[in-house]
């Protein structure tokens, strides 16, 4: 007789925890063990079961024993499988669950371990066989705190999700095997039906199912009606799973393939905060409703906002742009400018963003009762979104970048002013894509007599015999860094001239440059394959470059709670 190598499945109930032990109880390397601390819980809870006078006449409850004795006692195989349902444990974390059974350290702090999860969706529907469902029987608080408490340990457990197992079970259990460094086993596969000695006492109350089976079942191709009587429970629930959820290597998708995650253009931004409503969240929980305004036709206002050393650049005029923006668009219960300014702040305060980062600063029309059209479904007031990010200027500003002009033309203000500065980007979008697929940096649009307008994402300017010359912002945006560019203009005693200006003018331009917050000011070389001057950056271009970072370092309204270095 040898100590085997313990392997933990730690699961909720209802999620395939059983069918995985039968599985593992296939291999010829495996002992299982069917929840060697159901008793210790019974008896230390006081929680009732059908079963409960049986499992504890025939169960040892002392919680310090099952684990010395049970799962970490002598055995004939290299390893010892413990299935260990959450209802086995208590809901307090795991250091009191320790404490509460006198349990010793090596529970955790030994062997292999692992999560086997399912969602909440298909778990509840058919929970109310034995007894009703709760949150804590359940058991994902306690499985995300597991999970945690064996990450602080340094030996973070692979997690599976039932549905993958159902899906695809040899590639599911291979993966698993690999994560825990045994061989997979083809026996893993399938059993026979009926039960198997190693069943605990409650078999027959709950695995009726699993007798009937002879491997993993296909899942359903339709769900089961959600009973909305669990409604409340699903709520609370299932931000849990998506937790654990994250940390699954292999997932499959209802819809299309999964993609590799991708890699983020600053990696710092990973692990930003943003405000969303009337909250900070984490990226991956900084998300609106689905009955959004923004998700039902784009109805919503943004600006952008850069932050240097400490202070926000022309923070007022963006706000101002906002509110004619909400006012055009008729929003109702609309946050006050000084609510707007105070998410602002404390969302960069929380991620420590005082420099070199970019803000979209959205606000839609907020939350609908129902989907549809009509403003009138907007009862819930409008939804403020903070994204800040690490950002440095994303064009290319000392060597200078290429654009085409689009097909697509500008929309007219007979259609949707842009003067509104709103969230429906589509013809933006349009005129990106044809710069995207000519690998050049934007394209320029036209207005719909020909001339040009602004390119999908920048106001545009031109120098020509010392004059600089800009379009009329009839059908561009009338951009605050437009603005601020056209007042330095002056200040550097440059002729400015607003007018019509055709294609042609800017293919023979002597220098040419856009404008924006996200960019600053970024010199053009090249458009339409036409070299812009000498293709590098002209003298008006790096003169007016020097002016806005100067402004930039000079002005803007400071973060409280900053301090420079």
């Amino acid at each position: 007789m040898t100590e085997p190598e313990v392997i933990h499945s730690w699961s909720a109930p209802r999620s395939l925890s059983t069918s995985l032990m039968y599985s593992f109880a296939q291999r010829d390397d495996i002992e299982v063990v069917d929840e060697p601390l159901y008793a210790a819980f019974l008896k230390a809870t006081g929680v009732d079961r059908p079963y409960r006078d049986e499992v504890l006449s025939k169960m040892e409850y002392n919680g310090h024993k099952v684990v010395n004795d049970i799962i970490y006692g002598s055995g004939s195989k290299k390893y010892r499988y413990c299935k260990i349902v959450r209802s086995c444990v208590s809901s307090e974390h795991h250091i009191s669950k320790q404490r509460l059974f006198g349990l010793p350290s090596e529970l955790m702090s030994k062997g292999k371990h692992f999560i086997l999860i399912r969602n909440p969706l298909n778990i509840l529907p058919s929970f109310e066989k034995v007894h009703p469902p709760s949150f804590l029987e359940l058991g994902l608080g306690e499985l995300v705190s597991i999970y945690s408490d064996l990450c602080q340990m340094g030996t973070p457990p692979a997690v599976i999700d039932a549905d993958e197992l159902q899906r695809d079970p040899e590639t599911t259990l291979r993966g698993l095997c690999d994560d825990l460094e045994i061989p997979f086993q083809v026996s893993m596969l399938k059993w026979e039906a009926g039960p198997i000695p190693e069943d605990g006492v409650w078999a027959p109350w709950w695995y009726k199912s699993v007798h009937e089976s002879t491997g993993f079942s296909s899942p359903k191709k339709y769900p089961r009606t959600f009973p909305l009587s669990h409604y409340d429970l699903l709520e609370q629930s299932l931000p849990l799973y998506n937790i654990l959820r994250s940390h699954v290597k292999h997932k499959s998708s209802l819809l299309s393939c999964p993609l590799p995650p991708p890699s983020l253009p600053v990696p710092e931004n990973a692990k930003l905060l943003a405000w969303v409503g009337d909250e900070i969240l984490p990226r991956e929980m900084a998300k609106v409703s689905v009955f959004d305004s923004v998700v039902q036709g784009g109805d919503s206002v943004w600006e952008g906002l850069r932050i240097y050393k400490g202070k926000i650049f022309k923070l007022e005029e963006h706000l101002d742009r906002m509110f004619d923006s909400v006012k055009a668009l008729a929003f109702d219960n609309v946050p006050s400018r000084e609510e707007i300014k105070e998410a602002i702040f404390r969302t960069l305060i929380t991620n420590g963003m005082f420099d070199n980062t970019h803000i979209r600063l959205s606000l839609t029309r907020g939350k609908k009762v129902t989907s549809g059209m009509s403003p009138t479904f907007n009862q819930y007031g409008c939804t403020l979104i903070v994204l800040a990010e690490w950002k440095p200027p994303v064009y290319d500003n000392d060597g200078g970048i290429v654009l085409v002009t689009a097909t697509t033309r500008r929309n007219s203000p007979n259609n949707l002013d842009s003067k509104i500065h709103h969230n429906n980007l589509l013809n933006n979008i349009l005129a990106k894509i044809e710069s995207s697929n000519a690998n050049a940096a934007d394209a320029i649009m036209l207005d719909k007599d020909g001339f040009v307008s602004e390119t999908n994402a920048t106001n545009i300017f031109m120098v020509k015999k010392g004059r600089v010359l800009t379009p009329h912002a009839d059908f561009c945006l009338p951009g605050i860094t437009r603005a601020t560019v056209m007042e330095l203009v002056v200040k550097e005693n440059l002729i400015l001239e607003e007018r019509r200006i055709s294609l042609s003018e800017f293919h023979t331009a002597d220098e040419v440059w856009t404008t924006g917050t996200m960019g600053e000011l970024s010199p053009v070389v090249k458009i339409d394959g036409r070299v812009i001057g000498e293709g590098k950056v002209g003298p008006v271009t790096r003169t007016l470059q020097n002016a806005y970072k100067n402004l930039t370092e000079d002005s803007g309204v400071l973060i409280p709670t900053y301090q420079e270095a």
